[in-house]
Formats: C-alpha cells, structure tokens, sequence
C-alpha cells in the first residue's frame, strides 16, 4: 500500500541516547524536534555505560595532560583540534549535567573523580558504577517535560531522503527520512529541514558484544548509502572484560574493577599481564584485550579470571554495587572468587565522517556519539572519552542548526511498498544474522589475517545479494533492515581493514605487524549513484 501522511518538524533526531537526548535538550526551546528511536528511549548502549565521564576538574590535572592521554591511547590517529575541542569543553558540560540533577558520587561535598586505564589522573566523574543509566534517566525524565519535543519509539529507520534521490538541482543535502512504525506496521515519511544521526555503533555485527541489541550499525549504513563518507572503521574496539557466563551475553566488568586494583589471571592463579606490557592491568584496553585473546589461545581457554577479591567486601559494595549484585545473582561471590571474562566487541571507533559542528558530507545532515567519526579516538578510543563526545558534539550540532536558517521544504514521495508481499520464511534472516556475527568474530575479530578478511569479504558479498532480494521483494520488517544495515557495515569494517597495511591500535594483522609511517585514517567514499 502506498501511504500518504508526511509528519513535519523542523530537526528529525535518529536515536535517544546521551547524544540524540542532549541534542533534543538542546534544540528545544527554539525548535520542533522528533526523536526517532526503534525500540524504548532507554533500550540504547548509553545506559549501559559504567565508567563515567572523562573531565579535567582536579587542581592537579590539565586539558595538555587530558589530550597527551587521548592522543597516546589513539596510537597516533587522533585528530589534535577535535581531541582539544572535546577536552576544553568536558568541564563545561558535566556543569550541564548537574544543573540537569545527575547524581554524581560525591567526595567530601566535591565531585569524586576515579581513575581508569590510559589516564595519568584521576579525571573520571561518575555515578558508582552505573554512569550512563544515570545520566540517560536524568535526560529522559527532562525530555519528557518539554512540550516541543515529540517521542517516536519503536520506529525504525529505513533511509535518509536526499536531494540527489529525488533529481533535485543544486548542492547534496537531507530532507527527511523514512520510518519503519512498529505499532502500524507502515513506513512513514518524515520532512524536516535538519536530520541527526545519533544511532550508536555496529557492536552486534559480532558473536559477542557487550553492546544492547540495537547496536546495528543504523546510521553509519544509512549515511554511507545516502553518499555520506566514513571512517576508520577497522577500530573496533573491543572490551578486554565481559563477563563470561551461560546465562548473560553481554554484561560488562568496567575498567574500574582494574582501576582499583583488579588482576588478571589464568585459572591456576597466575598474573599474566606483566609478560604483556610495564603498565600491566593499566594498560590501554586493545593491549589488554590482545593480551587476553592470547592466553586463551595459547592455553584453550574458554575464558580467563579478574580478580579483586583482596579488596574488602565494604569497597567492593560502595564502588561496584551492581557487579557485585549482578555477579551474586549468577552464583559468583566476587568479595571471594575472581571473575570469569572474556573480550568482546565495545565501541565503534569510526564511524560517518564529521567536521567539529557535527556536519557530515551532506548539507542538513549531523551523526554524533558513535555514529560519528569526529578524529577524537584515533585508533583506540580511551576509557569515559566517548560519553564526552556524545555531549560535546550534540551541543555543537545544536548550535549549528540554531544559527542555520531554515530552508525551504520540498514535497517528499511516499514509501510505496505496493509491489511487495509478505516473507515466507523469516528463517532466512535469523540464520544469515547468525552467520554474521560468527564469521566476523572468527575472522575480523581481536587479531586479523589477509586470509581471514579474504575470507569474510567473500561471505559479505553473497550475504548482500541475498538480503538485496529479500529487501526488493518482500514487506520489510526491523530484523530485515537491521540485518541489511550490519551486512553493510560489516563490509565496511572488512573493506577497510584490508586498505590498512599496518597494526596501529585496534587493528592488529599478523600479516603486517609493524606501524607504518605516515599515520593516516582510512577514509572510504561510497560510489556516485546514478
């Protein structure tokens, strides 16, 4: 059936996390705002995070020593103005966050700041050890009040509707999108002189994530299949510790268990760390994560032990309640016995390709969080830097289209799904799903081969035939445009570590194991549609 309505606002906003919310938050009291989100407002990876927010506030810290850490962590790639731009604003927007009322873990009536890998001080703002859910449901509870922000969940993204799509003259830009309603089973447009992408990153492109299930990779697909470009998608980083337990696929052991004090070791009892690096359980997580997939090859491990056991069971209570909870529900007494972990796929280091305002390739469309690739992570992102970069850039994305005038709005075709019909078997797309995510994980996974990603290129290709078919011939669904949406940024992942002949970071191949010289992003730019 063809549909007829066109829902207009003035900014479309893809995703409710910390950077769609904030930038709603910001945008409110001047604009009309959709936020578009395919499942609950707070179904996202934000509400997930443990560690914190990264701001310089101690006496004894610096934004030079905050941007020399990001840089160190980031192997190189690091873009200098974004990483300066980021840190300088990190205190001005934790002073956002508790006008709004986040309840910080407070120190002698002062913020409590932790330490985390990577950081030569403590810089860490934090709600114990449930930052994210604490910062999401503080920004939820104030987007729920303003009367010009309109809340769309379970609606799923489709496509972003672009000038050139409709044969319109002039320079490239956004005009709207399409969305997939849950609730009506109906596509519908969406006109809006400004569109941002706050989707999140690709994290169930693998076997194991710690990531919620909506991390498919929406907005990165969506704006390289509009003609967006992207970057450094070959830093996936993964986490060195998800806890690794029949009943829990993806609860993650923050960094600050190794923070304060955690050790690493192989099921006999033995550290392992300081073979691997000076810095031992310190090091920055790619390390970590390397080191672990090692010793869990070299010995046939299914996983390996964190232990904190000899801090008292009082710390463990004040600074890890819901570890703690969570491990004794599953039968683990961490106060007693070490953790069992594995690595598993954390955050998409690249991403759409984006200036310091937010913008991408196409004129009226932003991507901020990890959605975007703003040069801050580099090769490796460093620990409570990437809820800091939702925020920054949401405000500056926000600012942006404030000062933008609105332009003129031309009429957008309906979706026509009239020649479609129902899928027969829905059993293609959970197993082509599964197929996925293994080949991935055993192919373009911690350490990569130009065999393994040969290998991954050539199962991408026929996946992308298959699903191609499905999408022309058959009413789509949310599984269906997720599973198209990983597929493709599964081949960008693949793509783009093959064009990097070196390790660096987050990119290990053991066919280049040395850095190349000059340090460089990988930049892929998506063919010209006719």
């Amino acid at each position: 059936m063809t549909h007829t309505t066109t829902q207009d606002f003035d900014v479309l906003i893809v995703g409710s996390g910390l950077a769609g919310l904030t930038a709603a938050l910001q945008l409110a009291p001047t604009h009309r705002v959709a936020v578009i989100t395919k499942r609950q407002l707070q179904d996202g990876s934000s509400g997930w995070a443990q560690g914190g927010i990264a701001a310089v506030l101690a006496e004894d810290d610096s934004f030079d020593a905050h941007v020399q850490d990001t840089l160190t962590a980031g192997a190189g790639l690091c873009d200098l103005a974004s990483t300066r731009y980021v840190v300088e604003n990190a205190p001005d927007t934790i002073a956002w966050l508790q006008q709004l009322g986040v309840p910080f873990s407070q120190e002698d009536g002062c913020l409590h700041l932790t330490r985390e890998g990577g950081h030569s001080a403590r810089r860490i703002v934090h709600a114990t050890d449930a930052t994210g859910a604490a910062v999401q449901q503080t920004l939820i509870a104030h987007v729920r009040q303003m009367p010009n922000i309109t809340l769309l969940e379970q609606h799923t993204l489709v496509d972003l509707i672009t000038s050139r799509k409709l044969g319109l003259p002039g320079p490239q830009r956004c005009l709207g999108l399409y969305a997939l309603d849950g609730a009506t089973d109906e596509v519908i447009t969406f006109r809006a002189p400004h569109t941002i992408l706050a989707t999140g990153g690709a994290g169930k492109v693998y076997l194991y994530t710690t990531n919620p299930d909506t991390a498919t990779g929406d907005g990165i697909a969506a704006a390289w299949r509009a003609g967006c470009r992207v970057a450094n998608l070959e830093f996936i980083q993964f986490h060195p510790t998800c806890l690794y337990h029949p009943n829990e696929k993806s609860f993650l052991i923050s960094e600050a268990v190794r923070g304060e004090g955690g050790q690493l070791k192989l099921p006999d009892g033995t550290r392992f760390m300081p073979q691997h690096d000076a810095r031992e359980e310190l090091a920055p997580r790619d390390i970590v994560a390397r080191a672990i997939d090692f010793e869990m090859k070299k010995h046939g491990l299914d996983c390996v032990h964190l232990d904190i056991s000899h801090q008292s069971p009082q710390f463990l209570q004040e600074h890890f309640p819901n570890i703690l909870a969570r491990c004794a529900e599953l039968g683990i007494d961490i106060t007693q016995e070490p953790i069992p972990v594995v690595p598993a796929a954390h955050y998409t280091c690249g991403g759409v390709l984006t200036d310091l305002g937010g913008r991408t390739d196409i004129a009226n469309l932003y991507a901020i969080g990890e959605t975007a690739c703003t040069g801050l992570h580099g090769a490796n992102r460093l620990a409570s830097n990437s809820l800091l970069e939702c925020m920054v850039f949401a405000r500056a994305a926000a600012k942006h289209i404030q000062e933008t005038p609105i332009t003129d709005r031309p009429a957008l075709p309906m979706w026509d799904d009239s020649r479609v019909t129902d899928a027969d078997e829905a059993v293609v797309i959970s197993h082509n799903w599964d197929e996925l995510r293994r080949f991935m994980w055993d192919y373009v996974g911690i350490v990569r081969t130009n065999k393994r990603l040969e290998r991954a290129a050539h199962r991408i290709a026929l996946l992308q035939a298959e699903i191609q078919e499905f999408y022309a011939h058959f009413h789509i669904t949310r599984d269906l445009l997720e599973l198209r949406n990983l597929v493709q940024v599964a081949d960008l992942i693949v793509k783009s570590a093959q064009l990097r002949r070196e390790s660096r970071g987050l990119h290990f191949s053991r066919d280049y194991p040395e850095v190349a010289a000059p340090a460089a992003p990988t930049i892929l730019v998506p063919p010209v549609q006719r």
